[in-house]
Protein backbone atom coordinates (compact mmCIF):
# COMPACT_ATOMS: atom_id res chain seq x y z
CA UNK A 1 0.00 0.00 0.00
CA UNK A 2 1.50 3.40 -0.82
CA UNK A 3 1.76 5.04 1.95
CA UNK A 4 1.96 9.04 3.02
CA UNK A 5 5.42 10.90 2.63
CA UNK A 6 6.17 12.12 6.20
CA UNK A 7 6.13 8.47 7.24
CA UNK A 8 9.34 7.42 6.29
CA UNK A 9 12.92 8.23 5.79
CA UNK A 10 16.15 7.41 3.60
CA UNK A 11 17.95 4.26 4.51
CA UNK A 12 21.21 4.12 2.54
CA UNK A 13 22.12 0.74 3.58
CA UNK A 14 20.56 -1.87 1.26
CA UNK A 15 19.92 -2.99 -2.30
CA UNK A 16 23.76 -2.60 -3.00
CA UNK A 17 23.63 -2.58 -6.76
CA UNK A 18 20.75 -0.69 -7.75
CA UNK A 19 22.33 1.60 -10.29
CA UNK A 20 24.51 -1.14 -11.92
CA UNK A 21 20.86 -3.46 -12.09
CA UNK A 22 19.55 0.22 -13.87
CA UNK A 23 22.10 0.25 -16.53
CA UNK A 24 22.11 -3.02 -17.43
CA UNK A 25 18.35 -2.44 -18.11
CA UNK A 26 19.07 0.03 -20.43
CA UNK A 27 19.15 2.82 -18.09
CA UNK A 28 15.12 3.57 -18.20
CA UNK A 29 14.91 2.71 -14.63
CA UNK A 30 11.64 1.31 -13.83
CA UNK A 31 11.21 -2.01 -12.45
CA UNK A 32 8.97 -3.86 -15.00
CA UNK A 33 10.69 -3.78 -18.25
CA UNK A 34 7.57 -5.06 -20.08
CA UNK A 35 8.31 -2.81 -23.55
CA UNK A 36 4.82 -0.88 -24.78
CA UNK A 37 3.71 -4.03 -26.95
CA UNK A 38 2.02 -4.32 -29.56
CA UNK A 39 3.55 -0.84 -30.57
CA UNK A 40 6.01 -0.60 -32.95
CA UNK A 41 7.50 3.38 -32.75
CA UNK A 42 8.80 5.15 -35.83
CA UNK A 43 11.97 6.67 -35.17
CA UNK A 44 13.17 10.65 -36.37
CA UNK A 45 16.17 12.46 -35.96
CA UNK A 46 15.03 15.08 -34.15
CA UNK A 47 18.23 17.28 -33.98
CA UNK A 48 21.67 17.52 -35.24
CA UNK A 49 24.39 19.07 -32.86
CA UNK A 50 28.60 18.53 -33.21
CA UNK A 51 28.40 15.53 -35.77
CA UNK A 52 25.44 13.51 -33.34
CA UNK A 53 22.30 12.65 -34.86
CA UNK A 54 19.84 12.29 -31.83
CA UNK A 55 16.93 10.85 -32.28
CA UNK A 56 13.65 10.05 -30.83
CA UNK A 57 11.03 7.61 -30.98
CA UNK A 58 7.40 8.08 -31.13
CA UNK A 59 4.63 5.68 -30.23
CA UNK A 60 0.38 6.32 -31.13
CA UNK A 61 1.51 8.49 -33.95
CA UNK A 62 -2.04 9.60 -35.37
CA UNK A 63 -1.48 11.69 -38.15
CA UNK A 64 -4.37 14.36 -38.21
CA UNK A 65 -5.31 13.65 -34.66
CA UNK A 66 -5.78 15.99 -31.98
CA UNK A 67 -4.48 13.95 -28.69
CA UNK A 68 -2.50 14.20 -26.02
CA UNK A 69 1.07 13.39 -25.37
CA UNK A 70 3.71 13.00 -22.90
CA UNK A 71 7.77 13.89 -23.98
CA UNK A 72 9.73 10.96 -21.90
CA UNK A 73 13.15 11.72 -20.75
CA UNK A 74 15.26 8.56 -20.38
CA UNK A 75 17.25 8.55 -17.13
CA UNK A 76 21.18 7.16 -16.50
CA UNK A 77 23.23 9.73 -14.80
CA UNK A 78 23.18 11.77 -18.12
CA UNK A 79 26.16 9.67 -19.01
CA UNK A 80 24.08 6.30 -20.21
CA UNK A 81 20.64 5.14 -20.99
CA UNK A 82 18.94 5.67 -24.49
CA UNK A 83 15.17 6.26 -25.83
CA UNK A 84 15.14 3.08 -26.74
CA UNK A 85 14.75 2.19 -22.70
CA UNK A 86 10.94 2.81 -22.91
CA UNK A 87 8.79 0.53 -20.54
CA UNK A 88 6.81 -0.47 -17.66
CA UNK A 89 3.17 0.41 -16.95
CA UNK A 90 3.03 4.06 -16.70
CA UNK A 91 3.68 4.23 -20.94
CA UNK A 92 1.49 1.46 -21.46
CA UNK A 93 -1.59 2.94 -19.58
CA UNK A 94 -1.10 6.44 -21.65
CA UNK A 95 -1.03 4.22 -25.11
CA UNK A 96 -4.19 2.73 -23.95
CA UNK A 97 -5.42 6.33 -23.53
CA UNK A 98 -5.00 7.14 -26.85
CA UNK A 99 -1.89 9.41 -25.64
CA UNK A 100 1.04 9.42 -27.95
CA UNK A 101 4.42 9.19 -26.25
CA UNK A 102 7.66 10.48 -27.99
CA UNK A 103 10.55 9.42 -25.75
CA UNK A 104 14.00 11.58 -26.78
CA UNK A 105 17.65 10.55 -26.90
CA UNK A 106 20.00 13.77 -25.37
CA UNK A 107 23.70 14.10 -25.90
CA UNK A 108 25.64 12.29 -23.24
CA UNK A 109 28.22 13.43 -20.61
CA UNK A 110 30.95 13.78 -20.20
CA UNK A 111 31.26 14.31 -23.52
CA UNK A 112 28.57 16.72 -23.51
CA UNK A 113 28.14 19.67 -20.97
CA UNK A 114 24.98 20.33 -19.35
CA UNK A 115 24.21 23.04 -20.63
CA UNK A 116 23.86 21.96 -24.19
CA UNK A 117 21.76 18.51 -22.65
CA UNK A 118 19.69 20.56 -21.47
CA UNK A 119 19.09 22.63 -25.24
CA UNK A 120 18.33 19.31 -26.58
CA UNK A 121 16.21 18.58 -24.28
CA UNK A 122 14.79 21.82 -25.42
CA UNK A 123 14.69 21.29 -28.99
CA UNK A 124 13.30 17.78 -28.41
CA UNK A 125 10.07 19.64 -27.18
CA UNK A 126 10.34 22.06 -29.99
CA UNK A 127 10.69 20.01 -33.03
CA UNK A 128 7.87 17.51 -31.05
CA UNK A 129 5.48 20.64 -31.31
CA UNK A 130 6.37 21.47 -34.72
CA UNK A 131 5.31 17.97 -35.98
CA UNK A 132 2.35 18.11 -33.95
CA UNK A 133 0.46 17.36 -37.31
CA UNK A 134 2.20 14.76 -38.89
CA UNK A 135 2.23 12.62 -35.26
CA UNK A 136 -1.54 13.48 -34.19
CA UNK A 137 -0.55 15.58 -31.44
CA UNK A 138 -2.46 18.34 -29.29
CA UNK A 139 0.65 21.18 -29.04
CA UNK A 140 -1.52 22.78 -26.31
CA UNK A 141 -1.61 19.53 -24.12
CA UNK A 142 1.94 17.76 -23.94
CA UNK A 143 3.40 16.72 -20.52
CA UNK A 144 6.99 15.78 -19.82
CA UNK A 145 7.92 12.82 -17.25
CA UNK A 146 10.99 10.54 -16.93
CA UNK A 147 13.03 8.77 -14.41
CA UNK A 148 16.22 9.54 -12.30
CA UNK A 149 18.49 11.73 -14.65
CA UNK A 150 15.30 11.63 -16.84
CA UNK A 151 13.34 12.72 -13.19
CA UNK A 152 15.56 15.87 -13.06
CA UNK A 153 15.46 16.97 -16.70
CA UNK A 154 11.50 16.69 -16.71
CA UNK A 155 11.94 18.92 -13.23
CA UNK A 156 14.26 21.20 -15.29
CA UNK A 157 11.19 21.24 -18.25
CA UNK A 158 9.12 22.70 -15.14
CA UNK A 159 11.06 25.94 -15.52
CA UNK A 160 13.07 25.97 -19.12
CA UNK A 161 10.63 25.21 -21.81
CA UNK A 162 8.26 27.74 -23.62
CA UNK A 163 5.11 27.07 -23.68
CA UNK A 164 5.87 25.03 -20.05
CA UNK A 165 4.21 21.47 -20.10
CA UNK A 166 1.02 20.53 -19.06
CA UNK A 167 1.90 18.03 -16.51
CA UNK A 168 5.59 16.63 -14.50
CA UNK A 169 6.03 12.62 -13.81
CA UNK A 170 9.11 12.71 -12.05
CA UNK A 171 10.23 9.43 -10.86
CA UNK A 172 12.72 9.61 -8.73
CA UNK A 173 14.28 12.29 -9.81
CA UNK A 174 16.17 15.07 -8.09
CA UNK A 175 15.80 19.23 -8.13
CA UNK A 176 19.46 19.35 -6.57
CA UNK A 177 22.75 18.38 -8.37
CA UNK A 178 25.02 19.63 -6.22
CA UNK A 179 23.82 19.07 -2.46
CA UNK A 180 26.63 16.59 -0.61
CA UNK A 181 25.10 13.42 -2.15
CA UNK A 182 26.16 14.44 -5.44
CA UNK A 183 29.12 16.49 -4.93
CA UNK A 184 31.14 14.45 -2.13
CA UNK A 185 32.23 10.80 -2.05
CA UNK A 186 29.40 8.68 -1.81
CA UNK A 187 30.10 5.76 0.81
CA UNK A 188 27.79 3.81 -0.59
CA UNK A 189 29.34 3.27 -3.70
CA UNK A 190 32.67 3.27 -2.51
CA UNK A 191 32.14 -0.14 -0.86
CA UNK A 192 31.98 -0.91 -5.07
CA UNK A 193 35.38 -1.56 -5.84
CA UNK A 194 37.08 1.94 -6.50
CA UNK A 195 37.80 2.82 -10.15
CA UNK A 196 41.02 4.62 -11.02
CA UNK A 197 40.88 7.26 -13.44
CA UNK A 198 42.41 6.09 -15.95
CA UNK A 199 39.94 3.16 -16.17
CA UNK A 200 36.62 5.78 -15.66
CA UNK A 201 38.42 7.81 -18.47
CA UNK A 202 38.78 5.11 -20.85
CA UNK A 203 35.17 4.36 -20.63
CA UNK A 204 34.09 7.30 -22.01
CA UNK A 205 35.23 9.82 -24.89
CA UNK A 206 35.74 12.48 -26.44
CA UNK A 207 32.95 12.85 -29.57
CA UNK A 208 29.66 13.49 -28.50
CA UNK A 209 26.95 10.54 -29.00
CA UNK A 210 23.33 10.36 -27.54
CA UNK A 211 23.74 6.38 -27.15
CA UNK A 212 25.86 4.34 -25.64
CA UNK A 213 27.59 2.03 -28.17
CA UNK A 214 27.07 -1.59 -27.65
CA UNK A 215 29.18 -3.28 -24.68
CA UNK A 216 29.97 0.62 -23.60
CA UNK A 217 31.39 0.12 -20.10
CA UNK A 218 30.27 4.07 -19.24
CA UNK A 219 28.74 2.50 -16.09
CA UNK A 220 32.41 2.96 -14.73
CA UNK A 221 32.80 6.10 -15.47
CA UNK A 222 29.57 7.12 -12.82
CA UNK A 223 31.08 4.74 -10.35
CA UNK A 224 34.04 6.88 -10.20
CA UNK A 225 32.15 10.42 -10.22
CA UNK A 226 30.25 8.74 -7.39
CA UNK A 227 33.11 7.00 -5.35
CA UNK A 228 34.62 10.82 -5.53
CA UNK A 229 32.04 12.92 -5.87
CA UNK A 230 32.76 14.55 -9.36
CA UNK A 231 29.50 13.85 -10.79
CA UNK A 232 28.58 17.54 -10.78
CA UNK A 233 31.91 18.78 -11.87
CA UNK A 234 32.54 16.19 -14.46
CA UNK A 235 28.85 16.92 -15.78
CA UNK A 236 28.74 20.39 -15.79
CA UNK A 237 32.45 21.70 -15.96
CA UNK A 238 32.42 23.84 -13.17
CA UNK A 239 33.06 23.08 -9.70
CA UNK A 240 30.46 23.37 -7.15
CA UNK A 241 32.86 24.01 -4.24
CA UNK A 242 34.38 27.27 -6.37
CA UNK A 243 31.47 28.43 -8.65
CA UNK A 244 28.58 26.90 -6.82
CA UNK A 245 26.41 30.42 -8.31
CA UNK A 246 26.62 28.90 -11.79
CA UNK A 247 24.61 25.43 -10.66
CA UNK A 248 21.44 28.01 -9.66
CA UNK A 249 20.14 27.87 -13.01
CA UNK A 250 20.19 23.68 -13.50
CA UNK A 251 18.69 23.34 -10.00
CA UNK A 252 15.30 22.74 -10.23
CA UNK A 253 14.56 23.52 -6.76
CA UNK A 254 15.75 26.90 -6.79
CA UNK A 255 13.51 27.51 -9.89
CA UNK A 256 10.34 26.69 -8.68
CA UNK A 257 7.39 29.87 -8.93
CA UNK A 258 3.87 29.54 -9.08
CA UNK A 259 4.04 29.05 -12.51
CA UNK A 260 5.39 25.39 -12.33
CA UNK A 261 3.50 23.10 -13.67
CA UNK A 262 1.32 20.30 -11.90
CA UNK A 263 3.90 17.90 -10.67
CA UNK A 264 3.63 14.36 -9.20
CA UNK A 265 6.74 12.59 -7.34
CA UNK A 266 7.37 9.29 -6.87
CA UNK A 267 9.85 7.56 -4.92
CA UNK A 268 11.26 4.55 -2.73
CA UNK A 269 12.33 4.89 0.47
CA UNK A 270 15.37 2.78 0.45
CA UNK A 271 16.83 4.28 -2.87
CA UNK A 272 20.22 4.44 -2.28
CA UNK A 273 21.45 6.15 -5.70
CA UNK A 274 18.79 8.80 -5.62
CA UNK A 275 18.06 10.27 -1.64
CA UNK A 276 14.29 10.11 -0.59
CA UNK A 277 15.31 13.51 0.80
CA UNK A 278 15.66 14.70 -2.73
CA UNK A 279 11.92 14.31 -3.31
CA UNK A 280 10.73 15.22 0.02
CA UNK A 281 12.94 18.49 -0.32
CA UNK A 282 11.22 19.16 -3.88
CA UNK A 283 7.75 18.15 -2.01
CA UNK A 284 8.66 21.01 0.44
CA UNK A 285 8.94 23.53 -2.14
CA UNK A 286 6.05 23.21 -4.51
CA UNK A 287 4.01 23.11 -1.27
CA UNK A 288 5.82 26.08 0.15
CA UNK A 289 5.09 27.81 -3.64
CA UNK A 290 1.71 26.71 -3.74
CA UNK A 291 2.09 24.48 -6.93
CA UNK A 292 -0.57 21.26 -7.41
CA UNK A 293 1.25 18.23 -6.98
CA UNK A 294 1.37 14.82 -5.45
CA UNK A 295 4.27 12.92 -3.70
CA UNK A 296 3.82 9.14 -4.01
CA UNK A 297 5.97 7.31 -1.86
CA UNK A 298 7.20 3.24 -2.03
CA UNK A 299 8.17 2.20 1.42
CA UNK A 300 10.98 -0.11 1.17
CA UNK A 301 11.61 0.63 -2.48
CA UNK A 302 15.43 1.29 -4.06
CA UNK A 303 16.22 2.69 -7.14
CA UNK A 304 13.90 2.34 -10.20
CA UNK A 305 11.71 1.40 -7.32
CA UNK A 306 13.62 -2.18 -7.09
CA UNK A 307 12.16 -4.22 -4.09
CA UNK A 308 8.80 -2.92 -4.35
CA UNK A 309 5.84 -5.05 -4.85
CA UNK A 310 4.16 -5.65 -8.35
CA UNK A 311 1.29 -3.96 -6.72
CA UNK A 312 2.74 -1.13 -5.53
CA UNK A 313 4.33 -0.03 -9.07
CA UNK A 314 1.05 -0.72 -10.36
CA UNK A 315 -0.38 1.86 -8.10
CA UNK A 316 1.49 4.34 -8.86
CA UNK A 317 1.27 4.01 -12.26
CA UNK A 318 -2.22 4.65 -12.21
CA UNK A 319 -1.53 7.23 -10.21
CA UNK A 320 0.97 8.93 -12.53
CA UNK A 321 -1.67 8.29 -15.81
CA UNK A 322 -4.50 9.79 -13.87
CA UNK A 323 -2.01 12.82 -12.60
CA UNK A 324 -1.42 12.87 -16.56
CA UNK A 325 -5.00 13.27 -17.42
CA UNK A 326 -6.28 15.00 -14.79
CA UNK A 327 -4.14 17.90 -16.27
CA UNK A 328 -5.32 17.29 -19.92
CA UNK A 329 -8.62 18.49 -20.31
Amino acid sequence: MLQPEAAFGYDSGVIRRQFLQTVAAGGMGLSIPTLCRGQQPTTHTYKTAAGCEIQADVYGASPGASKPAVMWIHGGALIVGSRKGLGGQFHTGLLQLGYVVVSIDYRLAPETKLPAIIEDVQDGYRWMRAQAGPFGIDRERIATGGGSAGGYLTQMTGFCLEPRPRALVSYYGYGDIIGPWYSEPDEFYRHEPLVSKEDAYAAVGSKALSEPPRGSQRGKFYLYCRQNGLWPKEVAGHDPHTDAKWFDRYCPIRNVTAKYPPTILIHGTNDTDVPYSLSQDMDAKLTQVGVEHEFITVPGAGHGLSGAKPEEIAQAADRAVQFVKAHMK
